[in-house]
């Protein structure tokens, strides 16, 4: 016989999802030992038009005689568990009948038709269109329970509703059951439990003394269920008999990240947290789609090193690091706010603005104990990677090649889903420690190196020591393998000389494009167009990239010889070191290179699923577990896609957004205002603070990040997308948001290079410096405060850039290098 009917013990993972909200989260509290009364699941398929089936009904009177054995005179609770229940979009608190207190049958029966129906009531039809939700579309599921006769009940959330911060836990309580509480029948009683940072002070507790007994096991409580299901938690919790019971845990709805109806996705909702996309705003330039975000979240998650806490997020489908989390492991480590900051400078590049508070999470005790050993195993994971990156390098492509293959001959959508679970999914989530640890391995020992080299000689000199990559350093004369990044430059220019075919170009350099790392965005070697528009480019404006590099590698002959006069007695040490740079640092591109080409991989098995299942690209508007849904057979959230198409152009036409968020950030309105900032957005100022950008928009100076030495002005062109680089005339300041590859075939045309987004280690700068083109990386607000024909100063080793005229004041091809003392030039020398 068919069960209708499942206790909460014997609840399988794969029928949690029918067993409503309430249902499926009570069966797994019980499963992993929550003290939660006893009960069973009525599945919505013990019922026909509302009516519970007779073979149902004697299921559940076999479940009531099981559970009474256990006590005499025990009497039952009988509660709603529809489907779409105690979500992250909708809680429903209330909205559902809840019986309590029936003991016969005849009454659990006449309970279980009444909370059945419920579900047509005209609050939960009202709640519904509130939350966006079809009110017919409800299928319900039954819960009854042990009734547990509380001495107090209560509710939890542990964390602000209103503003995020994870700092107290607050609730209400009510002496008896809970129904009162929940009717609003009485005045209820509040508490407030004050979280510490520190994992070794104890909670404080603020409310009525009849509670205080219970503070700390309610805090335990809230703490280890927040862990256990991922995000702040609503606990329904009763006291009876100084027990202390589950009830229900359910998000808290208002600190949801993400609404699969309509597409729309911000964490910066889930609490109050510190946001930083400095890191990952050069890879990622353009708003993601559902899928693309999803095959790249478990990716980032396993950065996770402060459990219940996400170490990135999604704001407005673009990827944003948690910086909240690090500063918080940091301090937990005993470093100081100093000391933070310039780590956070140093390895994340993100540089946060004087007087702007990091919100510091609080810590249990259980957290400090995890800490350190997720550090290390990090660490042990991206140390063996950096042993197995010549293996990896030399394996990839081929391994791509065969699933590429293997992906088009797959014509069953079993199969195809097989693929990704056992082969496809593993395979991206190993290959992230490469890039971990090639970025490492590159970065911990450059930015050290560059401190000393600035420490000696001064910031211009230091990027110099630390430009020719892509030759070893030059202190030798030999030759080595360019940048992964120069790689499509270079060859454009060798297809126009006839030293390169079209088919060796596609094969090294097809992968690399605009936006790489959004799946829906066809890669250059899908598009035979593509190549042709970059020649007919190159040929309209030529640029001799050879003779830019090796001028740059005089240069640094130049310099070199400087430091060896200056320090002759540090000279040995300093070259080791310097040449030691070059080739982790060309490693570190050709793991990215690798790691776009995997993408590509991602993105041929989405275009495949998508022709198996008649989605076509729309298969992008999904995420990763429901295209393998689809691919089961299982198509019920393709009805969402148009809504979260629409959302998607929403997010698209938006500006990019700052690039530090603090606190609950939203795109739409700050996109809305005429007076918004850009370089950096905090919830937590008053209303009264100015809204405009730091460097104050009547100033003439514009700060950023030194990037590549060198000091010019010229004349301003900004440029939003690589696609409109053919406005790109040599000798103009190319000024744009943010940069990847796709960029790099302008940069040799450019006198200088702007950006918002970007860092000293980033694709702009490393680039520039190998060219020798000034660069000011990660401005913030420079789009905003220049327009295509202002006359600029751009002093890259010092990272400024100054307005010396308004728009139309001098041609464009007047370029003129400033020299900085007596020697240094364009190129930082």
């Amino acid at each position: 016989m068919k069960r209708l009917v499942c206790f909460f013990g014997e609840l399988r993972s794969e029928q949690h999802r029918l067993a409503g909200g309430k249902g499926g989260t009570l069966a797994y509290l019980y499963q992993k030992g929550y003290l939660v009364p006893d009960g069973f699941i009525v599945m919505p398929t013990a019922f026909e038009n509302d009516e519970l089936r007779p073979e149902a009904w004697a299921q559940v009177q076999a479940c009531l005689l099981q559970m009474r054995k256990a006590g005499e005179g025990i009497s039952f609770a009988v509660r709603s568990s529809a489907l779409g229940e105690d979500s992250s979009l909708a809680s429903f608190a209330g909205q559902f009948e809840t019986i309590l207190d029936v003991r016969a049958d005849s009454e659990i029966r006449q309970a279980i038709q009444t909370v059945r129906r419920s579900c047509h009531s005209e609050g939960v039809r009202a709640y519904s269109e509130a939350k966006g939700i079809n009110p017919t579309h409800h299928d319900v599921a039954v819960v009854i329970q042990r009734l547990a006769r509380a001495d107090i009940s209560g509710v939890l959330f542990t964390a602000d509703p209103v503003t995020g911060s994870r700092l107290v836990m607050t609730g209400n309580f009510v002496f008896g059951l809970g129904e009162k509480l929940v009717s609003g029948q009485v005045e209820p009683y509040t508490f407030t439990l004050r979280r510490s940072t520190h994992p070794w002070r104890k909670t404080g507790y603020d409310g009525p003394p009849e509670l205080k007994q219970f503070a700390r096991k309610l805090y335990k409580l809230g703490s280890r269920l927040e862990k256990e299901l991922g995000c702040p938690q609503d606990i329904e919790w009763a006291i009876a008999s100084g027990k202390l019971y589950v009830l229900q845990s359910r998000p808290i709805t208002t600190l949801t990240g993400y609404n699969p109806a309509t597409g729309e996705w911000n964490d910066s909702m889930t609490g109050d947290y510190l946001w930083s996309n400095v890191n990952f705003g050069e890879a990622v330039t353009q708003v993601m789609t559902p899928l693309s975000w999803t095959v790249q979240q478990p990716i980032f998650d396993s950065w996770k090193i402060l459990p219940g806490y996400q170490a990135s997020g999604n704001i407005g489908g673009r990827p944003y690091l948690n910086i909240s989390i690090f500063a918080t492991v940091l301090r937990a480590l005993g470093r100081s706010r100093q000391s933070t900051l310039q780590v956070l400078e140093g390895t994340m590049y993100t540089r946060i603005p004087e007087g702007m508070e990091i919100p510091v999470l609080p810590l249990p005790k259980w957290a400090i104990v995890s800490i350190l050993p997720n550090l290390v195993k990090m660490q042990m994971k991206q140390k063996r990677a950096v042993r197995e990156l010549p293996r990896f390098l030399a394996a990839n492509p081929v391994w791509c090649e065969r699933i590429r293959a293997q992906i088009q001959e797959t014509n069953n959508k079993a199969e195809l889903r097989s693929l990704w679970q056992n082969e496809i999914g593993h395979h991206l989530r190993q290959t992230v420690w490469s890039v971990m640890g090639s970025v490492s391995h590159f970065a911990d020992h450059t930015m050290k190196l560059r401190r000393d080299l600035t420490r000696l000689v001064g910031p211009e000199d230091a990027d110099t020591l630390l430009s020719s990559l892509s030759t070893s350093t030059g202190l030798r004369g030999d030759s080595s393998d360019l940048l992964a990044s120069l790689g499509p430059v270079l060859g454009i220019a060798k297809l126009a000389r006839g030293e390169m075919d079209r088919a060796n170009y596609i094969a090294r350099y097809g992968h690399r494009g605009p936006n790489e790392f959004e799946l829906s965005v066809p890669r250059p070697a899908e598009d035979s167009g593509w190549l042709d528009e970059q020649l007919a480019q190159f040929r309209k404006s030529p640029v001799d990239v050879e003779a830019l590099l090796s001028k740059q590698r005089t240069e640094f002959a130049v310099t070199w010889n400087r430091f060896q006069a200056s320090h002759p007695q540090k000279a040995r040490g300093m070259r080791r070191r310097i040449e030691e740079a070059a080739p982790r640092a060309r490693l570190r591109e050709a793991v990215r290179s690798e790691y776009v080409r995997d993408r590509w991989v991602a993105r041929a098995f989405a275009l495949r699923a998508g022709q198996l299942t008649g989605l076509g690209d729309d298969i992008f508007f999904l995420t990763i577990e429901e295209v393998l849904d689809v691919l089961s057979g299982d198509d019920i959230t393709v009805k969402y896609i148009p809504a979260r198409k629409k959302t998607y152009k929403r997010y698209l036409a938006l500006p990019t957004y700052p690039s530090i968020i603090r606190g609950r950030f939203d795109p739409f309105r700050w996109g809305a205002d005429p007076n918004r900032r850009h370089d950096i957005y905090d919830a937590s100022a008053p209303s009264s603070s100015p809204t405009h950008d730091s460097s104050d928009a009547k100033g003439k100076v514009i700060t950023g990040s030194a990037g590549s030495a060198g000091r010019i002005e010229g004349v301003v062109r900004r440029i939003d997308r690589p696609e409109e680089g053919e406005q790109l005339r040599k000798g103009e300041i190319l000024v744009t948001s943010q940069t990847d590859i796709a960029w790099t075939p302008l940069f040799p045309r450019a006198a200088a290079i702007v950006t918002d987004v970007g860092a000293p280690l980033s694709h702009a700068a490393i680039v520039a410096r190998e060219l020798g083109i000034p660069a000011v990386v990660g401005c913030g607000n420079a789009t905003m405060r220049l327009r295509t024909g202002d006359r600029v100063l751009v002093d890259g080793g010092q990272g400024v850039v100054v307005i010396l005229h308004g728009v139309g004041s001098r041609p464009s091809s007047e370029v003129t290098e400033r020299p900085i003392g007596s020697t240094h030039l364009h190129g930082g020398v």
